[in-house]
């Protein structure tokens, strides 16, 4: 079976920066465990960076949510503590100017994965774009998405957003 791990924006201003909240600081060991199950079992972890310039304020997201974040190459746009450490110079980024990479999207189909697993923040933007994204790229492989290592700030909205992903038959783990 063909396996890869989406490891989706977990990126310092989503955890403890300008967008950060507790239960994303929690997950950093469930997401540093489960990165390095998948490289033991040897199979491929990849990372979306969410990526804004200097002009986000300006840009249709920028107004919707004003708060800079993640502005390439800054510390905020880096990984978040431990997981910085198992994304080196061999791994493979995606770098994404709005919530779902359409790269990640067209990689997916271009390799043919069996499975396809999403970890990360946040769970009602990022991740569940992403995990539509993948759903459509690969229409008959299994889309997991594992509740316990990923978070939204509100946990209402996370609910939902597990419940309409499971609706989309994207199957929800760890819940």
């Amino acid at each position: 079976m063909k396996r890869i791990l989406v490891v989706v924006d977990y990126q310092n201003d989503f955890v403890n920066g300008s967008l950060g909240f507790d239960k994303a600081v929690a997950l950093e060991s469930g997401i540093e465990q489960k990165i390095k199950q998948y490289k033991e079992n040897g199979h491929e972890v990849v990372f979306t960076f969410d990526t804004h310039k200097d002009n986000y304020l300006h840009t249709q997201e920028g107004k919707n949510l004003p708060v800079p974040h993640c502005i390439r190459n800054t510390e905020g746009w880096n990984l978040y503590g431990r997981v910085a450490d198992l994304c080196d110079e061999s791994t493979r980024c995606f770098e994404k100017a709005t919530f779902g990479s359409l790269r990640l999207a067209e990689y997916l189909a271009q390799n043919g994965y069996d499975s396809v697993e999403l970890i990360g923040v946040v769970s009602n933007i990022c991740v569940i774009s992403n995990a539509v994204l993948a759903k459509a790229a690969l229409p008959e492989a299994e889309i997991i998405v594992d509740a316990s290592c990923t978070a939204s700030n509100d946990d209402s909205l996370n609910q939902k957003t597990l419940d309409i992903m499971e609706g989309m038959q994207i199957k929800v783990i760890n819940r």
